[in-house]
């Protein structure tokens, strides 16, 4: 690695960024897996930008530009590699989406907020019943309800409450879309290898990202190529090799991916009870990967998933279309136990 900086850092509104997901500028590809925070850190997480405390940066990693069939350049998104879960709290509790729990279920987090106590705190059903409460601060921060009518709606039932005081509480409140998260965004032109040292650098915790994780999250960010569901395939298959009794919840709750070709491939697995391998997503990865292209160095699965031409060094369209078409070949070899 040269001496040359591999990275740009900014800062972003919680309403810019938020924006910056829903257009799809910026790919979250663990939003298909179980949300693994629980509520009470969503909370804790609102509560540090209603403070004005830091909640960390998230990292980014920028597709490359890859060139058209007809010479032209079409820019690469950005695939989020860290920061995830506080990217998923957000949506959930400013935008109101739903989670995955881990039954693959859609549930809502909804953060209640006490302005007497200027508190915040997961809903429940005492909260239900307290009108000290604005039960959801979701249709607040997105806009669907203005600060006058919250105002008014809050004083119907808690008349004593100072109107200028609550006006102040409530612009507090509304200001939280307007804090700033740090974005460290890493070059689309640096390698695996380069981007793996990078994130390790700076990950406080020491957690090791290995390159399958990368790939994972290259498959998912393009749904052009249907990568949203051969991400699924590869994350179910590896589920239900461990806990065949998944498959029920799998078919209730995923039904998106149950009309796909992918679940018909990996049904059999609802009937394997043989405990004396399990493979993981890295193992699913690496049969299909050496199978379709003679090749077992995941981060060379990375470039080929980026378009990248090894001879020219530069990033093709019709490698990225390809290198799905085969990818999916693989997996969907590998995952009907057809190898």
């Amino acid at each position: 690695m040269n001496s040359e900086q591999k990275y740009s850092v900014g800062h972003s509104q919680v309403k810019q960024l938020l924006n910056y997901v829903e257009s799809g500028e910026i790919a979250i590809p663990e939003i298909q897996r179980p949300f693994v925070w629980d509520a009470a850190k969503v909370r804790d997480l609102i509560d540090s930008l209603y403070s004005g405390f830091p909640v960390g940066y998230i990292v980014t990693w920028q597709n490359p530009d890859v060139k058209l069939k007809d010479g032209s350049k079409a820019t690469g998104k950005k695939i989020l590699i860290d920061g995830q879960q506080r990217i998923t709290a957000l949506t959930a509790a400013i935008l109101g989406h739903t989670v995955k729990n881990t039954d693959f279920e859609d549930i809502r987090i909804q953060i209640a907020f006490n302005p007497l106590e200027k508190r915040f705190e997961v809903f429940n059903a005492a909260i239900a019943k307290d009108n000290r409460w604005i039960k959801d601060i979701s249709p607040f921060l997105k806009g669907d309800i203005d600060p006058f009518e919250l105002r008014d709606n809050y004083l119907e039932f808690n008349p004593a409450f100072d109107r200028k005081k609550l006006n102040k509480i409530l612009g507090e409140l509304g200001n939280i879309i307007h804090k700033e998260i740090g974005i460290i965004h890493l070059d689309g032109n640096l390698d695996i290898d380069s981007v793996t040292e990078i994130f390790i650098r700076i990950n406080s915790k020491g957690v090791v990202l290995n390159q399958a994780d990368f790939v994972m999250s290259k498959i998912a960010a393009n749904e052009s190529y249907g990568g949203n569901m051969l991400r699924k395939c590869i994350d179910h298959f590896s589920h239900l090799a461990l806990r065949p009794e998944f498959f029920g919840k799998l078919k209730e709750n995923d039904k998106e991916f149950v009309n796909t070709e992918y679940f018909s491939a990996i049904s059999w697995l609802k009937n394997e009870n043989d405990a004396i391998y399990d493979p993981t997503y890295v193992d699913i990865l690496r049969v299909a990967f050496t199978y379709k292209f003679s090749r077992g160095k995941l981060g060379d699965l990375v470039s080929l998933l980026s378009g990248r031409n090894f001879e020219t060094r530069n990033f093709e369209q019709e490698i990225v279309e390809n290198t799905y078409k085969s990818l999916h070949d693989g997996i969907m070899c590998s995952s009907s136990n057809l190898i």
